[in-house]
C-alpha cells in the first residue's frame, strides 16, 4: 500500500468517525429551557467551570434587549455572573479565589457563543476560573444559580477531579454539587 493510499484510507475513517461525533456533540448542547449544562475541570491549582444555558434562563427573554427595563435586566445578569465567586462557592479547603471570567452571548454583545443559534434561541455561556491553593482537595461547590435566576429548574453538570470523572443533576432548590468516591 502507498503513502498515498495510506493517507486517504485514513481520511477517510477520520471522516466516519468524526460525523456522527460532531453529531452527537451538537445533540449534547441542545438549547433546553430551564437547563444550564456545567463542565466542572479540577486540575493543579485550578478549577474551571465551563457554563452552557439557554439566555432566557437569567433573562427571561432570547434576543438581543430591545427595551431600557430589558437592558437593565441584561446589565444586571451580566453583572451578577462575572461575580462567580459568589454563585460558585468552592469547597473552602481547597482555598480558591476568582480568577478570569469570559462570558459569550452574541445577543447582548459579549464575544462569540460556541454554536449560537438562531435569534429566536440566544444562550449564554461563560467560563469561570478560579485560582485555588489546593483545588484536589475540593469536594462539592454550591451553585447558587436557583437562587439569583427564575429561569433554570436543573443543572446538568460533568465534573472531572482528581477523585475521578462524575455526572451530576441538580433540581430546584437544591445547591450542593459534591462528588468523590
Amino acid at each position: 500500500m502507498t503513502l498515498t493510499s495510506r493517507r486517504l484510507i485514513s481520511l477517510a475513517l477520520t471522516a466516519l468517525v468524526a460525523t456522527p461525533l460532531a453529531a452527537f456533540a451538537q445533540a449534547q448542547r441542545a438549547h433546553v429551557h430551564g437547563q444550564v449544562r456545567l463542565e466542572v475541570a479540577i486540575e493543579g491549582p485550578t478549577v474551571v467551570i465551563e457554563m452552557q444555558s439557554p439566555l432566557d434562563n437569567f433573562t427571561g427573554f432570547e434576543r438581543a434587549p430591545r427595551t431600557d427595563a430589558e437592558k437593565k435586566t441584561a446589565d444586571a445578569v451580566v453583572a451578577q455572573l462575572r461575580a462567580a465567586d459568589q454563585l460558585f462557592r468552592i469547597d473552602p479547603v481547597a482555598n480558591c479565589k476568582l480568577g478570569p471570567v469570559t462570558l459569550r452571548s452574541p445577543a447582548l454583545g459579549l464575544g462569540q457563543a460556541e454554536g449560537e443559534a438562531s435569534e429566536g434561541h440566544a444562550d449564554l455561556d461563560g467560563t469561570f476560573a478560579f485560582n485555588c491553593t489546593n483545588a484536589a482537595a475540593a469536594k462539592f461547590i454550591d451553585v447558587g444559580l436557583f437562587g439569583a435566576f427564575k429561569g433554570p429548574r436543573q443543572i446538568d453538570a460533568q465534573i472531572a477531579s482528581p477523585q475521578g470523572q462524575f455526572k451530576r443533576s441538580l433540581k430546584r432548590p437544591a445547591e450542593r454539587l459534591a462528588w468523590s468516591k
